[in-house]
């Protein structure tokens, strides 16, 4: 492995720490809700690594795809209950994403859903590159980085609108919003536009209609916490859909 990217994983180890840290202390001294600083950290998973990549440019493969999804899973290890006890600081940044409705799952639920995001998104990845459809990659990541990120403190600032959603694990319902579920759908609209080049003019009317319906019902018939997954798997299944099935007119 380089030093630039020794480098650039520790640069980005830090600044998460800190995100997180900083995310908990809002939390614990000034009573934010937790709605909001866990989508400071969803927001820093995503944006971090993009504004790293200006400052060190490596060039993406599978094998860093791998060692960046394998340390993110074994980063929550520091959370479980005996170390996080045991250290003021990771209990304070755990804080920063534990909702109490969650408790005592707000860990399984994390790391699950990481998981499986994970175990779907590099097949996906792979396969994409394989065949040609290496810039149709980020259209579902960009989905659910902003678009899934801002529907929970929309929902919960602005949300009027709510409906119920199961949870893994458990039979308590959990509420979601219209006014949240929107934010996926707005913003696979304007992803799909910014992508218009990668699609024919047929494949494009036909993205631009079916995946903003495909996404926001992903999210919104999700268990509660699992949205990534659910996001990923039918974002990638519609593209590759649309941009193979016989009755789009290229």
């Amino acid at each position: 492995m380089s030093d630039p990217v020794v480098l650039r994983i520790i640069i980005q180890m830090i600044i998460l720490i800190l995100v997180a840290y900083v995310s908990g202390c809002l939390v614990h001294f000034k009573g934010i809700k937790v709605n909001y600083t866990r989508k400071i950290n969803h927001f820093a998973l995503f944006f971090v690594p993009m504004f790293l990549d200006n400052i060190f440019p490596i060039q993406p493969s599978i094998e860093s795809i791998i060692l960046g999804s394998s340390l993110a899973v074994g980063g929550l290890l520091i959370y479980i209950k005996p170390i996080r006890n045991n250290s003021r600081i990771i209990e304070r940044m755990f804080l920063s994403f534990d909702r109490p409705e969650d408790r005592p799952n707000t860990l399984l639920w994390l790391s699950t859903q990481i998981i499986v995001g994970y175990i779907i998104l590099i097949p996906f990845i792979i396969y994409f590159f394989a065949i040609g459809y290496t810039d149709l990659v980020l259209i579902p990541i960009l989905v659910n980085g902003i678009g899934d990120g801002l529907a929970e403190p929309v929902g919960v600032r602005f949300g009027r609108l709510k409906y119920k959603t199961y949870a893994l694990f458990t039979n308590k319902k959990y509420e979601r919003t219209v006014e949240g579920s929107a934010c996926v759908f707005i913003t696979c609209i304007i992803v799909i536009i910014l992508f218009k080049s990668s699609f024919t003019s047929s494949e494009f009317i036909s993205v631009l209609i079916i995946f903003p319906i495909v996404m926001t019902l992903a999210e919104a018939f999700a268990p509660h916490t699992w949205d990534t997954p659910f996001l990923f798997l039918f974002g990638f299944l519609t593209i590759f859909i649309v941009k193979t099935m016989p009755f789009v007119l290229n």
